[in-house]
């Protein structure tokens, strides 16, 4: 995924109603392609905000601003909106940056990417603000030094570059990163859960299986070949309902976060320390309150029956994924009877994952490795291991189990939802996949089976990551409900967030639903539906702008390690065409980059109506999506993580 200010489209579903041709609309939120979402002023439904190619309505709209908008209907319920004019905002807007010195006062370079000018900022209006601090702004009338004026409202502190990257990212994106004092109180206080009911698991070999930074270990699990075929599996999730109790301070913490937020350097918890990384974490050795579930499935992967309980368990063995990885591969194995009959178990959920037809993208996450001074030692692109599906496809088992047992009684169950993809977005998508010779399918209903066998045509092949980000962009975007619509992707019927109620607020819903339901204890909700569907809305925001804030903060940290490369040629490949230029991905880092269609030595130059090629003025193609190129880097700017290049 890339931030682009490209015409691509992005569609939501609006509940408003009809909508006049011409309207004001209010930004909530713009993704990484570029695209806004945006609701009527006034209004409560949502709709689709397209960003003209050319730019004429000015920069990108951000998060808040007002825009005049022409509204076209794409289908019952899916709206497009190109913007006439970016209108003044009803308030002082407030601005996050770099407090400068300058001669006379200072001045305050922008950290977002929207922002296109400096502030003059008198040393009046600097509270104090100190050369390299982070500060918030507010935007105030006049001008100075011919710069628009701004006064320091808040001062967020300092920090090496590498490390403001997420302080960056946690400010811009309001991420809540101080726990009330009562919340801290109630961590603080807990202790060791009582046996009480609990079934007895601490002799059962659980396993925790991470990666080798992980502090918080909230998943467990086990197996064992099944005397009637297929294998026995539990899977042991920290107890974190015996210790966040409804209506406590804690609970308010947790779900006005909704959600931890993970940076390369640190992590901004939705449990206090105390507790994510004390009695809700599953040490080896120690032993620990967890909600588990028995897991029975046959040869083929196919569940046969499942039950839920309340226990006791103590970790055999904190593992790592790539120890397991070698112990898969031959070498030596720690726990070799759990890990043996682990992945035999996986391998069956694989054969019951392929046969449902899943969508399996091919895209790396970049791994970010710190020095131990906190500098940059390098980024990579993280590898997807056997050991990773394995831990993947027990916490999908888990999950489902979940939603079935809750669905099965009438119990209000938070979904982990995905909507079909909308026709409008698989348009576009065959527009990519025709200039790459590929297509989907015509005429009847598509499932996630024709994009699975789409990807396993492309595997291997130079095309497989661009495809598989194409297929991601034609996707509905994943959220909590309790309107049960299936998920699309894993080509589930029913599924929920069961297995990291450390980190996610809808599992511990689920995991108080869960309780309630089957008579587990203390610690249970029934939830009334239209209190569970207002926190699930409030969720997929706060899940949204974690996920926006974790980019940014790569984004910036990928810029830095780079900064010191401006002039150093790399492989590239083309992801986005716009009149801006070639929106290009870096192959070493991963770190998107752009090319100005100014600096490329072809004459004058258009994009082509699809937006997937570049052609001369003869007509003949210069460019096209997926091309792979050297480019030359020329401008790092660390201010707002933008990366410049020039085709070598």
């Amino acid at each position: 995924m890339r931030r682009r200010k490209t015409a691509a489209r992005r569609s939501a579903r609006s509940d408003s109603g009809g909508l006049p041709p011409v309207a004001v609309l209010e930004v909530i939120e713009v993704d990484d392609d570029g695209v806004a979402r945006a609701r009527p002023a006034g209004g409560s439904g949502e709709i689709s905000v397209e960003v003209p190619p050319d730019g004429r309505a000015g920069p990108a709209p951000g998060a808040g601003d007002r825009i005049l908008a022409r509204i076209e209907e794409r289908g019952p319920g899916s709206w497009r909106a190109r913007i006439i004019r970016r209108l003044p905002q009803v308030e002082a807007s407030t601005v996050l940056g770099i407090f400068r010195r300058v001669a006379g006062g200072g001045r305050l370079e922008p950290t977002s990417r929207r922002v296109k000018t400096a502030f003059a900022i008198s040393n009046r209006d600097s509270e104090g603000a100190r050369p390299g601090e982070l500060v918030r702004a507010e935007t105030v009338p006049g001008r100075r030094l011919g710069l628009p004026r701004a006064r320091v409202i808040e001062r967020l502190g300092r920090a090496p570059p590498h490390r403001s990257a997420s302080l960056i990212a946690i400010a811009e994106h309001g991420i809540p990163d101080r726990f009330p004092d009562q919340a801290l109180a109630e961590a603080e206080a807990a202790g060791s859960a009582p046996p009480g009911r609990r079934e007895d698991l601490r002799d059962t070999p659980l396993v925790t299986i991470d990666d080798e930074s992980a502090r918080d270990f909230d998943d467990a699990i086990w197996a064992e070949p099944d005397p009637g075929g297929g294998f026995h599996l539990i899977v042991a999730i920290a107890d974190v309902a015996w210790y966040v109790r409804p209506g406590s301070a804690l609970d308010g913490a947790a779900r006005l976060r909704g959600n931890s937020v993970y940076f390369p350097d640190r992590v901004v918890p939705m449990l206090p320390d105390a507790l994510s990384n004390g009695w809700c974490s599953l040490v080896p050795g120690e032993d620990r309150p967890c909600i588990a579930v028995h897991l029975w499935i046959d040869a083929d992967g196919r569940k046969r029956d499942h039950r839920f309980v309340r226990g006791s368990m103590r970790s055999a063995a904190r593992l790592t994924y790539s120890g397991v990885q070698a112990a898969i591969e031959g070498g030596p194995a720690p726990q070799p009877e759990a890990i043996g009959a682990c992945h035999g178990a996986f391998r069956a959920l694989t054969l019951a994952r392929r046969a449902r037809g899943t969508i399996d993208l091919e895209i790396p996450e970049r791994r970010i490795d710190l020095a131990e001074d906190g500098t940059i030692a390098s980024i990579e692109r993280r590898p997807t291991l056997d050991s990773h599906r394995l831990i993947e496809e027990f916490m999908i088992a888990a999950n489902v189990a979940a939603a079935e047992t809750l669905e099965a009684v009438g119990a209000t169950c938070v979904y982990r939802v995905h909507d079909s993809p909308d026709e409008g977005r698989v348009e576009e998508l065959r527009k990519v996949l025709a200039s790459l010779g590929l297509n989907l399918p015509r005429g009847g209903v598509l499932r996630a089976s024709h994009f699975a066998r789409l990807l396993e045509r492309v595997a291997g092949t130079p095309e497989a990551e661009l495809v598989s980000e194409a297929v991601l962009r034609a996707q509905a975007q994943a959220a909590y409900g309790t309107a049960n619509i299936g998920h699309f992707g894993l080509a589930l019927r029913r599924y929920a967030h069961f297995t990291s109620p450390i980190r996610r607020y809808a599992d511990l819903m689920v995991h108080r639903a869960l309780i309630a339901a089957c008579g587990l204890g203390e610690g249970g909700v029934e939830e009334a539906r239209d209190e569970a569907e207002a926190t699930a809305k409030h969720i997929s925001e706060t899940e949204r702008r974690s996920a926006a804030a974790e980019r940014d903060a790569v984004d910036r940290l990928c810029t830095l390690f780079l900064a010191d490369r401006v002039g150093g040629e790399f492989a590239a490949r083309i992801t986005g065409i716009a009149r801006a230029g070639l929106f290009v991905r870096l192959e070493e880092t991963g770190a998107s980059a752009l090319v100005p269609l100014s600096s490329l030595p072809f004459g004058p130059l258009r994009v082509d109506r699809s937006g997937l090629r570049l052609t001369d003025r003869g007509g003949r193609t210069v460019a096209r999506l997926g091309d792979a190129l050297r480019v030359r880097l020329a401008e790092a700017y660390k201010s707002t993580g933008s990366l410049v290049c020039t085709v070598v």
